[in-house]
């Protein structure tokens, strides 16, 4: 863990937006296909909004600030080459839909499990 990154983790999962919170409550506790995710996970040099580390699944929630982002992109590429696969939701869709969200992520967990 990079000491730098711990304290800014530490901020974001207890400053978590509205829309976090109301997805890790539906990941947290091994709630879908028995998968433990982490919320603000350190993997540097960039903090993610949530992890598993066992499938090098990765999760990330998107606000209106992220539609013109190169660094978003960036930071895609440089995890995906660190061998996670990352999945992307707007803020709206988990609001809007959590459960085309969860069933999204099923359908990701199954596939890096091989099913």
């Amino acid at each position: 863990m990079e000491r730098g990154l711990t304290p800014v983790a530490r901020r974001l999962r207890r400053d978590a937006t509205d829309v976090e919170s109301l997805l890790w409550r539906r990941l947290r506790g091994r709630q879908i296909e028995d998968v433990k995710f982490r919320r603000q996970f350190l993997i540097r040099p960039y903090v993610a909004d949530f992890a598993s580390v066992e499938l090098k699944l990765i999760i990330e929630l998107d606000g209106g600030h992220h539609s013109r982002s190169n660094a978003d992109a960036e930071r895609t590429r440089w995890i995906e080459a660190n061998g996670y696969t990352v999945i992307r939701f707007w803020n709206n869709d988990v609001t809007e839909n959590i459960a085309g969200v969860l069933e999204t992520i099923r359908r990701e967990i199954l596939n890096a499990r091989g099913h």
